[in-house]
């Protein structure tokens, strides 16, 4: 006997068809609903990070492994970075994929799960920083003695700038900046780097004083309330930084990796303080300690060239030995002046009576007369000279023109030869070069004449007669 129950359950008949589409979509809505919100512990497998921007992941433990996604815009806010391996505890909402039949975790937070993978994270950015050297001693620039404006980058509602600025009340006067950020938290990082950009970003002399020294400062807490300033945005900031920069992150036993990266490092917030500014009570105690030491330092010295300038007083004669023996040399010459001028007189006397004697009026007359004979001798040689000169020159002169006469063509001229000209006053060497009719200038020895050629002369361009040719020259005129 046939089941009629059965029978209709095999059919279908009260069964409500769906499509595929809406099967999934129902499922979709029933997970997403009954699992809105989820933290899931699990180690990292596969991570795919296409050019969308988008993290593609797999969580899995032993037994199991559970998809998800991170988009793009959640991807830029992450605190830490997926790494294959790393454990973390990923919190988001669970949904299906109805495309390819399979649920998936969309992630809206990711932390390392405990803080051994923190601290194993933070031992990779160490390492990765110190290869590039953002660590080393070299680079860390002095803290300036005496700034005027401290920069501070840290929370403006904390203990930490109470403190800070309780300590700076005791000290020397300076003026004191705060860039407010979040000291804890996802955006932390962000914030401080952001700070410490825009300190070294304002302009001397502008409406904002630019800092002489930034401290950069929080109170102390767990390696996950500190975490924002082992970021690499945090360090790569802190070292980019043109300003000297003090960290005062944590307790004395906190380290983290902008305290490695910072031109100095306070062991409290409350000692940075100290650090960047000196006790004003301490500066006048030191001044007037310095003005004391220069006091009895000036003192002494001139005590000291007091008693040299005494030792060296003693060492020289006295004035009236100085000047006794000059004063002797004196007295002898002003003694032997009177005789020693006589003496110069007497004997300049004798020179000029002996030369008066030899500049008797005969003498005189009889040297004048020898210089007129010499002078005469030398004139008479001097025209003899200039007399067979000319005479000379004269008859080389006419050697030159009888020879310039033979060799001109006035000499060829009065040998019969004639010098025949066209109307150019062109030299016409050649009976060819005449045309008939053309006007010719004929100079002749004793003239010239002027002419015109006649029928019989050759035209211009033919050759003129060989001999043995048979042909003649013909007449010119």
């Amino acid at each position: 006997m046939e089941n009629p129950e059965t029978d209709d359950d095999l059919s279908g008949g009260n069964v409500l068809e769906v499509t595929v589409s809406e099967l999934s979509f129902a499922i979709k809505r029933a997970i997403e609903d009954g699992f809105s919100y989820v933290r899931v512990r699990g180690e990292l497998g596969r991570i795919s990070r296409p050019a969308s921007g988008h993290i593609y992941l797999d969580l899995k433990d032993e037994k199991s492994v559970l998809s998800g996604v991170i988009w793009r815009g959640q991807a830029a806010r992450l605190k830490v970075q997926p790494e294959q391996g790393m454990e973390v505890v990923a919190t988001g909402k669970l949904t299906t994929y109805p495309g390819q039949s399979r649920y998936q975790i969309v992630i809206d937070a990711l932390e390392p799960a405990g803080v051994g993978a923190l601290l194993a994270q933070l031992e990779k950015l160490k390492k990765k920083l110190a290869a590039e050297g953002l660590f080393d001693e070299g680079r860390k620039r002095p803290i300036p003695f005496l700034p005027s404006v401290v920069g501070i980058v840290t929370s403006p509602t904390g203990a930490v700038i109470r403190d800070m600025l309780h300590g700076f009340a005791e000290r020397f006067p300076v003026r004191v900046v705060l860039w407010p950020v979040r000291v804890q938290g996802e955006t932390c990082g962000a914030e401080v780097a952001a700070a410490i950009s825009g300190f070294n970003a304002l302009e001397q002399g502008g409406p904002v004083p630019r800092p002489d020294v930034l401290i950069v400062g929080r109170g102390g807490g767990s390696i996950e309330d500190l975490w924002g300033f082992n970021e690499e945005q945090v360090a790569r900031a802190a070292a980019m930084s043109e300003i000297p920069l003090i960290s005062a992150v944590g307790h004395e036993t906190d380290w983290t990796v902008i305290d490695l990266v910072a031109d100095a490092r306070a062991p409290t917030p409350t000692k940075a303080a100290e650090w960047a500014v000196p006790v004003r009570s301490d500066l006048l105690e030191r001044l007037s300690e310095n003005r004391g030491r220069l006091g009895i330092a000036l003192r002494r010295a001139l005590e000291q060239q007091r008693v040299a300038l005494r030792a060296a007083a003693r060492g020289l004669p006295r004035l009236t030995d100085l000047l006794a023996l000059p004063r002797q040399r004196l007295d002898t010459v002003a003694a032997q002046l009177p005789r020693a001028l006589k003496a110069s007189n007497r004997a300049r006397s004798t020179r000029l009576t002996h030369a008066s004697a030899q500049l008797r009026p005969a003498m005189l007359a009889q040297r004048v007369h020898r210089a007129r004979d010499q002078l005469l001798q030398a004139r008479e040689r001097s025209l003899r000279a200039l007399r067979l000169g000319t005479q000379t020159r004269r008859r080389a002169l006419d050697a030159r023109g009888q020879l310039l006469s033979s060799l001109g063509h006035k000499s060829v001229l009065a040998r019969g030869f004639a010098l025949v000209r066209d109307d150019a006053g062109h030299m016409v060497r050649f009976a060819n070069a005449v045309s008939t009719g053309d006007r010719l200038d004929i100079e002749f020895a004793d003239g010239q004449v002027t002419a015109t050629a006649g029928q019989g002369s050759r035209k211009k361009g033919s050759a003129p007669g060989k001999k043995g040719s048979g042909g003649s020259q013909g007449s010119l005129f």
